[in-house]
């Protein structure tokens, strides 16, 4: 039994045309992608992603809406999210608005919420072009706490040349937390190549949690991969604040759970890592 905090449905409200600003991405990801299975149809191809989560035991499945109008003009919809997780019950959705249109997003925040019964909000601050204490997020950060929703925040390095690496600092998000210390928070990606600051800011605040989501997790036990610190500080002090996801379709589902069994891992932190941390995170104990 786990939970899946980061995945994609291959539908195409996930999967609206992308932009330029992305192009890289497939650059970087390339290998791992090559090794999901592409369907000859969409049909097809939700069938067998349902499938799969079915098969491997999956209790839920976190799927995120994006509101990145004001920059790079995508959307993926806060309604079509809803609809979807409405559909397939396995499936929590997050909203996603645009900190550029001020209280507008606010009110549709709130909107997702109380009447999309989404819950949570998902922030990429990299195609917001803002850095995690912008102040344009603040009235975000506080229609959460308002809400008692989680928040997921895009952290460490993006492949986006069109955006700035900066952003996802996660000494950025040690400010946040001062002034929102209700705050709920997944840093995911978890913060390479400052993995040891995001570390740090995890400890320093106990509602700051770390998401292991669109990297291979096999790369936490890889020597210079920069990533074995996780396991060092994730399987002791932090060991109740991290979250695991695929990032499908950076991955098959399949690997990466094979990948996830694999690491050296206390059956307690196991199931603390793969389904007790995102159950409690997600207010469903």
């Amino acid at each position: 039994m786990f939970i899946d905090y980061g995945s994609k449905p291959p539908t195409k409200a996930f999967n609206p045309p992308q932009t330029a600003h992305l192009a890289n991405y497939r650059r970087v990801y390339a290998g791992s992608e090559s090794r999901v299975e592409k369907p000859v149809s969409e049909k097809a191809a939700l069938a067998k992603y349902l499938k799969t989560y079915e098969a491997l035991g999956a209790k839920h499945v976190v799927v995120k809406a994006r509101d990145n109008e004001t920059t790079f003009g995508i959307k993926i919809r806060n309604e079509d999210v809803a609809a979807y997780c409405r559909k397939h019950s396995r499936f929590i959705g997050f909203a996603g608005v645009d900190p550029h249109k001020g209280m507008a997003a606010v009110r549709e925040l709130e909107f997702a919420v109380r009447e999309l019964g989404l819950r949570g909000l998902n922030l990429q601050c990299f195609e917001l072009k803002l850095a995690i204490n912008d102040k344009r997020m603040y009235p975000l950060y506080a229609k959460c706490v308002e809400l008692d929703i989680p928040v997921n925040i895009h952290c460490g390095i993006n492949f986006s040349t069109a955006s700035l690496m900066d952003y996802g600092r996660p000494a950025y998000l040690d400010e946040v937390m001062q002034h929102f210390p209700d705050l709920r928070v997944c840093a995911s990606p978890p913060g390479w190549p400052w993995i040891e600051e995001l570390i740090g800011v995890a400890w320093r605040h106990p509602n700051v949690h770390i998401g292991i989501v669109a990297v291979r997790p096999k790369l936490l036990t890889t020597e210079d991969a920069g990533y074995r610190p996780l396991l060092a500080y994730g399987t002791r002090m932090l060991k109740r604040r991290i979250l695991t996801g695929t990032a499908y379709p950076m991955q098959p589902l399949e690997d990466a759970y094979r990948e996830f069994d694999a690491l050296p891992l206390p059956d307690d932190v196991r199931r603390a890592w793969m389904h007790d941390n995102a159950a409690r995170f997600l207010g469903l104990v």
